[in-house]
């Protein structure tokens, strides 16, 4: 039995208004000779197949496109759940004609805990594989909001509540492995899936993730994951990861680059093998489909820069970031200039210099690149006067507002 965990894939994604469909392509088609050459039971797509909630017609051709052809690669099944980026109702849709191609679609968290386990058959009908395929949840789906419920208390709640979902699906899982494993000495694997951030986690910075919950519960511990799992597929974060130093609970990344501070990582997919009840893990590296680079400093160290990448006659697209002291009205002329009747396409330019004078204009004391979301609205307060013994209610009403729109499904009805 062959497992693969692939996940964040977020089709249709732009970079800085370029689009990157060609890119998609390239990878689906490699992870289709992928799935053919080392024989792939099943697929896991572990969440943010698309990038938004509302997907355009071609990022919806590939998807579908993708699940056909996954299928005459050999590939029996494919488990799909949805990321926070994802709308569950719009991945729901098709689940009574996607069953009919062993693909099963976990969008929401459905009535029963039973729908939440995919079980994977032999020739003869038992199990030989059994997922847990636990979405994304949201905090409406973790807990029952309490009167007078201090965030503390909320975010213990969640936790408690996402613990005991997985305790639940588990407890579900074991009850159908359990058929096979009563009557041969090999035990069935179980395997979960998960959207979520664990603690100590990396990401890179302005690579799009967003904070899935705000305290405690955005670092949930992996030791969440009970032992019984033999494996856990994670989604969310972008950088391939072991999670709190356990080997078989893992998150494979991205398989592009979703911006770049991701231009120099190597992208993988994860593949786990049993084989006579015990499992092997391999990452498997992903090509490089569209090279990104960063280039940074003065005027002069900039023009040797691109100078360098030009003569690889590679395609690549950058981010230029200019640090010096002079001020260079023309800086995107010349920049563009610098790489005519190259290879090379600039995406975005960054005047350090002028983004700071504007900035030490408005508050000497303070850089807005070093103030998040939150601190701003405290900003907003203090601006406004508001009296600070009803500051953190106000921050407390915030963030509900916040947790609330990221969760917002607008494909639902």
């Amino acid at each position: 039995m062959k497992l693969l965990h692939t996940s964040d894939w977020h089709l249709g994604r732009t970079l800085y208004g370029k689009k990157r469909y060609r890119e998609f392509d390239l990878f689906l088609n490699w992870l289709l000779d992928t799935i053919a050459e080392n024989q792939i039971d099943v697929l896991i797509i572990a969440g943010d197949v698309f990038d938004t909630t509302t997907p355009g017609n071609r990022a919806q051709q590939q998807y579908y496109r993708f699940l056909l052809d996954a299928r005459d690669a050999g590939c029996r099944h494919i488990v799909v759940i949805a990321g926070n980026h994802d709308s569950p109702s719009f991945l729901d849709a098709p689940k009574p004609l996607l069953q009919s191609m062993h693909v099963h679609v976990v969008g929401t968290m459905p009535e029963s805990i039973e729908d939440e386990v995919v079980v994977i058959r032999d020739v003869t009908g038992a199990p030989e594989l059994v997922i847990c395929a636990v979405p994304h949840l949201r905090d409406r789906d973790l807990r029952r909001a309490e009167t007078g419920e201090s965030e503390e208390m909320r975010q213990r709640n969640a936790t408690e509540g996402l613990a005991a979902h997985y305790n639940d699906v588990l407890i579900a899982a074991q009850k159908i492995a359990a058929q096979k494993a009563a009557g041969t000495r090999t035990s069935v694997p179980i395997v979960a899936t998960g959207h979520l951030f664990t603690a100590g986690a990396r990401c890179i910075d302005g690579d799009g993730v967003r904070d899935l919950y705000v305290g405690t519960l955005a670092h949930l511990n992996a030791s969440a994951f009970s032992d019984r799992f033999d494996y856990v597929a994670l989604g969310h974060l972008h950088v391939p990861q072991i999670a709190g130093g356990r080997p078989n609970v893992r998150y494979s990344g991205s398989p592009l680059p979703m911006g770049f501070g991701e231009a120099t990582q190597q992208k993988e997919v994860v593949e786990a093998k049993w084989q006579n009840g015990a499992i092997t893990l391999t990452a498997i590296p992903i090509p490089c489909f569209q090279r990104l680079a960063r280039v940074k400093g003065d005027m002069p160290a900039i023009d040797a820069q691109l100078r360098q990448l030009a003569t690889t006659g590679e395609s690549i697209w950058l981010e230029v970031d200019y640090t010096g002291d002079a001020l260079i009205p023309d800086l995107k002329k010349q920049i563009s200039t610098m790489v005519e009747n190259t290879p090379l396409e600039v995406l975005r330019i960054h005047n350090a210099r002028v983004f700071n004078q504007v900035l030490r204009s408005v508050e000497k004391s303070e850089d807005l690149a070093e103030l998040d979301v939150t601190d701003v609205f405290r900003r907003l307060l203090q601006a406004a006067k508001i009296p600070a013994e009803q500051h953190d209610e106000l921050l407390c009403c915030h963030d509900e507002i916040r947790r609330l729109f990221h969760e917002a499904d607008r494909k639902a009805e």
